[in-house]
């Protein structure tokens, strides 16, 4: 049929050819299969890749969290022993806490207090005049016969500084230092007959006259700080000290409470006069 003049046009379902590679016509014009559809056209179909969803949030705890009081308990052992071998490396080789046991470094130091030891302290120089010193006994005597248990408990509380070390150890005062020439007259100390300066004493007088010593190679003349009641270098039964018995060097009192403070103050006046 051919349409009038001015008639409608005929519909695509009216016999007219459809165009190759699949497309259809609308109002007349054409309009090509989309990109990916099936036909015979130039582009291909390419498969959407499968999405992945998060897993669902059931309200637990991620992993690796600890999980309460009990994963700590289980870490507990091992954190102590950790800690024991900390206070093991730094009570050998850094600072350790001592006792003081007597009143021989009374008004200084009174009995219960504990200092705190630096153990590095002489090792690239020597001790010096008026320095406060922790030293192990020079005759010592034989160790008590100590189990296994209670040898670790004293340990324990000779590190804190809650009990006296086994072997004696001494705090004193450096007073002479090898090579000098060390007397007392009437209670006053002249080093290199030349007089010390020490308001660190104790009031309880001393009007003793001892000496001269002279301080061997490699030792040092030790006093307490009460001189009238201090077993030191004045005396046989504790002597002069050998440099290899120094601990170290006392640097502060951290109980009580009411007596914290430093000791270095006090070491700066043991100087003697010009």
């Amino acid at each position: 049929m051919v349409p009038e003049p001015g008639g409608p046009s005929p519909s695509p379902s009216s016999g007219s050819p459809r165009p190759s590679g699949g497309g259809f016509a609308v109002d007349g014009g054409f309009v090509g299969r989309p990109a990916g559809s099936r036909g015979g056209g130039a582009d291909t179909a390419t498969a959407p890749r499968p999405t992945t969803s998060p897993p669902p949030d059931r309200g637990g705890k991620h992993r690796g969290e600890r999980k309460g009081p009990l994963g700590f308990l289980r870490e507990l052992p091992a954190l102590i022993i950790v800690a024991f071998l900390l206070a093991l490396l730094i009570k050998s080789f850094l600072v350790q806490a001592f006792f003081i046991p007597s009143e021989s470094m009374e008004p200084t130091l009174k009995i219960g207090d504990r200092v705190l030891v630096n153990k590095l302290a002489y090792k690239f120089h020597g001790p010096g005049r008026g320095d406060v010193i922790v030293f192990s006994n020079p005759h010592p005597e034989a160790a008590p016969d100590r189990g296994p248990i209670s040898s670790f408990f004293h340990w324990v509380t000779e590190g804190l500084g809650f009990s006296a070390p086994r072997d004696e150890d001494f705090i004193k005062r450096v007073i002479g230092l090898p090579g000098d020439l060390v007397e007392e007259r009437n209670g006053v100390i002249y080093v290199n007959n030349k007089p010390l300066s020490e308001p660190y004493l104790s009031p309880i007088p001393d009007n003793r006259t001892m000496g001269p010593y002279t301080v061997q190679p490699d030792h040092l003349f030790v006093l307490g700080d009460n001189r009238a009641n201090s077993n030191d270098s004045r005396f046989q039964e504790l002597g002069q000290i050998p440099m290899d018995k120094v601990i170290g060097r006392a640097f502060i009192i951290i109980w009580p409470p009411g007596d914290f403070g430093g000791l270095t103050d006090g070491t700066q006046f043991a100087l003697a006069f010009p």
